[in-house]
């Protein structure tokens, strides 16, 4: 599958939690981390979604939020997948900083130039890649 996210995901349907018209799909990745989806209960039924069922996950580089001392932070983002930074490219505006999630997964976010610097991210930096559950965009295989 081709599209324009850089992030795209194989997880594994780990639970499903339907309420009303929105459901909750837990993805666990082959990192162990595990990806909070929220869609709606139409679009579950729709993609045949269930535990144990293979799913694709989407995540454009810029709804991702890249954070560093989260120490005793609570955020409402369902999503913080920590990592170590592997890259940053920088460009005029933006960069795009890679975080390594372990097992053969990363991670990309667009960040504002000004924002890298601020947050000096670099190569061997530990970071937490933020992002809200409605970000995802669910698909499977046909």
């Amino acid at each position: 599958m081709k599209t324009s996210a850089r992030n795209q995901f194989a997880g594994v349907v780990k639970s499903i939690q339907t309420g009303g018209i929105h459901s909750q799909v837990v993805l666990v990745l082959p990192s162990n981390h595990e990806l909070v989806v929220t869609i709606t209960s139409e679009s579950c039924a729709e993609l045949g979604l269930k535990v144990g069922v293979t799913a694709i996950a989407l995540v454009k580089s810029t709804n991702i939020i890249i954070a560093t001392d989260l120490d005793n932070i609570k955020l409402s983002a369902r999503n913080q997948l920590k990592g170590i930074i592997t890259h940053v490219e920088r460009g005029a505006v933006n960069s795009i900083v890679t975080l390594d999630l372990g097992n053969h997964i990363y991670i990309h976010a667009g960040v504002t130039v000004q924002s890298t610097e601020q947050l000096d991210l670099h190569p061997g930096q530990y970071a937490t890649a933020v992002f809200k559950a409605g970000s995802v965009i669910l698909g499977v295989l046909a």
